[in-house]
């Protein structure tokens, strides 16, 4: 019996990064996963995984800066198979810009991907969970940003501190109708995405990751398999009546001073 066994799960920004271990991972646990993302090419090569692999796994295009497509990746997997049962809010945008040099435009692109995408997301799919009075589960990916963030992300971390306030407030909002809504707010993280940010804003080179390391107190960059298999806990019936929760998943201690 895996954690999620024929549970219909949607990866928002699955189709690589954290979100694409969040996929492999709920697969693994028995889930019927859908992936979505922008470009085609990963997204149907993750879904080509993962059916060989022996799951039930789907790839939707869809862009989640546009609200209406956000709410039309849930309804587009209860179309496909009767329900929606755990979301996953795992497409993120990390374009650099402090407060004196953010344009309206990056700020806008932030908010859409960071907060909007995941609200109407979310409220796809409680409006499904409650319209078939069913429990649900949902994961919301933040960042340790949410408490504050570095210089050269202010939208990023306005966008983040929006997520684990909605978090919050729909996970209190839904309570009585056994929908549990959670944020887990993770730390520097080796994907492809943080690589290739890395290389196009911060002129680093094929060793960054070894020169992050040695500046983190464990010595690497957190691994997206170790996030994936904490989300796939809080979606599933194991992490109990646990809601509401915005959890730091970080090597760092925030408010910890030397």
């Amino acid at each position: 019996m895996g954690l999620l066994d024929d549970k219909v799960v949607l990866v928002n920004g699955g189709s690589q990064g954290v979100g694409a271990a969040v996929a492999r991972a709920a697969a693994r646990e028995g889930a019927v996963v859908t992936v979505t993302g922008r470009r085609p090419e990963p997204g149907e090569a993750l879904a080509a995984e993962l059916t060989a692999a022996g799951a039930k796994a789907t790839y939707v295009r869809a862009d989640l800066a546009d609200a209406e497509e956000a709410g039309a990746s849930v309804t587009r997997v209860v179309a496909a198979h009767g329900r929606i049962d755990c979301l996953v809010n795992a497409a993120g945008l990390t374009s650099r810009g402090t407060l004196l040099d953010t344009t309206p435009e990056l700020f806008d692109a932030h908010i859409a991907v960071n907060l909007r995408g995941p609200f109407f997301a979310m409220r796809a799919a409680v409006a499904d969970m409650v319209r078939r009075g069913a429990p649900g589960t949902i994961v919301n990916i933040g960042s340790n940003c949410a408490h504050g963030g570095p210089p050269h992300l202010a939208a990023y971390s306005a966008a983040k501190a929006g997520l684990a306030g909605l978090t919050r407030n729909a996970a209190h909002a839904h309570r009585w109708d056994r929908v549990r809504i959670n944020t887990l707010n993770i730390g520097w993280t080796a994907t492809e995405g943080e690589d290739a940010t890395q290389r196009a804003f911060h002129g680093a080179g094929d060793d960054w990751r070894e020169e992050a390391g040695r500046r983190l107190p464990m010595g690497r960059l957190g691994d997206p398999d170790e996030i994936a298999d904490f989300v796939v806990l809080l979606l599933s019936d194991r992490s109990g009546v646990v809601t509401g929760s915005v959890l730091d998943w970080d090597q760092n201690v925030v408010g910890g001073q030397d």
